[in-house]
């Protein structure tokens, strides 16, 4: 019915070339066969032309009549256009540029083929270097992520956080949130800070960072020379502390996951120790809890814990 189109007829390329080739060589052997009719009355037309109408009669070329000549010319033309059309032909013909095409192809393919396990050799060198470098990057990255390290301050709205190695504030609320978050973790502090202690706190393992080779400390306390070798200790915590003081505070900035901060809303102009300023471009707020000051807490303050971006 309406709309339906009737199939048309397909020649692939292969058989359109085999047609085309066919129609070429059918022109070729016309041309000669032409061409020997042509020679044929020609050579008749030249002899009668010195014969009967003595055109050139006593034209002679090296001892030969001039259409003599003419003839074996123009034979020699015919012989070579017919040599040209099938014998060369068949040496020469399409079969035998098949041949040679095929065998030009054949030796191009071995190149590529040679060329292609040379490049897949050195691919998969490359590949395994990779996958080692990404292999090594991986663990790396575990064993780094393993632990989620947490910054824990209480710091003023000027960011002090002590003077004369010691807090300016009490606020209960605050030392029992510091005790219940780091109950049962390592605790990462400098010298200065653990001496401020009157002993080591209970059920927490202190690593001590400090640069004298010969400092003594109590049983059970870790010390170490920086805060590489600090991280290394506690690496089995799956959330190690960072308590203080200010110097430890700005090197473990850009190595911590986490910041649990008590802002005390007050300025305290009389501190020495300051805590890092606290880049919101790349620390992104997270949790927050206001406490109001009352007969327990002199100043106000509030719970906020930051998360790196």
């Amino acid at each position: 019915m309406f709309g339906k189109k009737k199939p048309v007829p397909q020649i692939d390329k292969e058989q359109l070339a085999l047609i085309k080739y066919a129609e070429k060589r059918i022109k070729q052997k016309k041309r000669v066969y032409i061409h020997f009719v042509v020679f044929l009355i020609g050579a008749v037309f030249l002899i009668l032309a010195n014969t009967v109408l003595g055109i050139g009669k006593d034209l002679k070329i090296a001892g030969l009549d001039w259409f003599v000549i003419a003839i074996v010319l123009w034979l020699a033309l015919f012989i070579y256009h017919f040599v040209t059309v099938f014998i060369t032909h068949s040496f020469m013909g399409k079969d035998w540029e098949d041949q040679q095409r095929e065998a030009l192809v054949a030796k191009q393919q071995q190149r590529i083929d040679k060329l292609k396990q040379e490049y897949l050799k050195e691919e998969r060198e490359i590949a395994k270097s990779q996958a080692y470098n990404e292999t090594i990057e991986n663990i790396t990255s575990t064993q780094k992520k393993k632990s989620e390290l947490t910054i824990i301050v209480a710091a003023g709205e000027n960011n002090a956080i002590g003077k004369d190695n010691d807090l300016i504030w009490h606020l209960s609320d605050d030392l029992k949130r510091f005790k219940s978050l780091t109950n049962g973790h390592h605790i990462i502090m400098g010298r200065k800070t653990f001496e401020s202690f009157p002993k080591p706190l209970p059920n927490r393992t202190h690593i001590v960072i400090t640069r004298q080779e010969t400092y003594k400390a109590p049983d059970g306390v870790i010390v170490v020379n920086n805060m590489d070798d600090a991280l290394d200790a506690a690496r089995n915590d799956k959330q190690p502390f960072i308590i203080g003081g200010g110097e430890i505070y700005k090197q473990a900035m850009t190595l911590a996951d986490k910041i649990e901060i008590t802002r005390v809303h007050h300025s305290f102009e009389n501190a020495d120790t300051f805590f890092p300023d606290i880049d919101t471009s790349i620390w992104k707020e997270t949790q927050r809890e206001f406490h109001e000051k009352d007969d327990k807490h002199k100043y106000s303050f509030t719970f906020l814990t930051y998360e790196k971006v």
